[in-house]
């Protein structure tokens, strides 16, 4: 049931006007923001949203923009930036493992840090993922064999249709393959907080990705020290161009842009036969996006104007210097339209389009 509260007494906040939202993004795109409110506690978070909704005011909220494409136009309403902390271990021990909230400002790498040094298993493969703890489970962030799903415990949210604090147990998160209840309903769930579940040890989880376990020299399902997982993971994503690197435009990205293809066995049987594929269930495969969109033609540093494919990974689409979200978008189009052509598969973007489309 929603968890109603009280109305607390309003306090001002810093806010600025006609701010490029471009700062604020890891692909540095996007227009400027007709209001842009940073908050760092959570009484603040629900003044404005609740404020925003009161006037009628078109409402954005921005983590870590990692996972965001703006449009040039910017956004004409109030964009809230939020910036909450908070780590709280409510338990720690060798039966229940570790339960611990998060707030949805933190940033999400340290966290994983975070439980690496304190022995929480479970999210040591998802290190290097930039954003905030917030956006994780709306994405059901995953890399390398592991995906928040696995230790998530509940979410805490402002339902701002019922105009309520609601707490959502994993298993009422509607988790799949990037996607969730929050996903589905981008603006009505503001996510406050995050409990994790995690087991105790030295130990990482099984590795379940076959690159990863040949970095490690492991046979897939073993386990290998949760360290040496988070320091394999980070020189695989830093060979892709997926950790932040502010010299490196192939990191000016928003990660993956397009998600792996989920389609009928049928129509997998249709591909090459050196398409990748892994069973997705009912009588569906996944395939890789990243197959797909070099063997449609378009390698790694594809591109002539502002905005290529990196030069490390074909999934990431980047800003080199200069670009507009336009010459972003325009090139996604172009990858799409030629994956369509070619192999029959319609890919569908993973990052949150806002005020433009494919």
């Amino acid at each position: 049931m929603p968890d109603h509260l009280s109305t607390p007494g309003r306090r001002a906040v810093p806010e600025r006007t006609n701010v490029p939202i471009a700062e604020l993004t890891t692909l540095r795109l996007g227009g400027p923001a007709k209001r842009l409110v940073e908050v760092d506690d959570e009484a603040a978070l629900l003044d404005v949203v609740r404020g925003a909704d009161a006037a009628g005011e078109p409402l954005l909220v921005l983590g870590g923009g990692s996972n965001v494409v703006v449009a040039d136009e910017g956004f004409p309403g109030t964009v809230l930036h939020v910036c909450t902390r908070g780590v709280r271990v409510e338990s720690q021990d060798g039966c229940g493992g570790a339960v611990v909230r998060v707030a949805a400002g933190e940033n999400w790498d340290a966290l994983v840090a975070r439980a690496v040094a304190e022995g929480w298993v479970g999210v040591e493969a998802l290190s290097g993922i930039p954003g905030l703890v917030g956006a994780a489970p709306i994405q059901n962030v995953g890399a390398y064999g592991q995906e928040v799903a696995q230790t998530l415990a509940q979410v805490r949210v402002w339902d701002r249709e019922d105009s309520a604090v609601r707490t959502f147990a994993a298993d009422e998160c509607g988790l799949g393959y990037r996607t969730s209840r929050f996903k589905r309903s981008p603006l009505r769930y503001v996510v406050l907080e995050v409990m994790f579940q995690f087991r105790l040890g030295e130990l990482g989880a099984t590795v379940q990705y076959a690159e990863l376990a040949r970095t490690l020299g492991v046979e897939l399902g073993a386990r290998a020290p949760s360290a040496e997982v988070r320091a394999a993971v980070l020189r695989l994503r830093a060979g892709k161009g997926m950790v932040l690197d502010a010299a490196d435009h192939d990191t000016w990205s928003a990660g993956s842009f397009f998600t792996n293809p989920v389609i009928p066995a049928e129509a997998a049987a249709g591909l090459p036969a050196k398409a990748p594929r892994w069973p997705a269930g009912d009588g569906l495969v996944k395939t890789s996006a990243a197959w797909l969109i070099e063997h449609a033609g378009f390698g790694k540093g594809y591109g002539t104007g502002p905005a290529r494919l990196s030069s490390k990974h074909t999934l990431a689409l980047t800003n080199t210097g200069g670009a507009a979200t336009a010459d972003l978008l325009a090139l996604a189009r172009e990858i799409r339209a030629g994956v369509l052509a070619r192999f029959g598969v319609d890919l569908v973007n993973e990052p949150v389009l806002v005020g433009c489309e494919l």
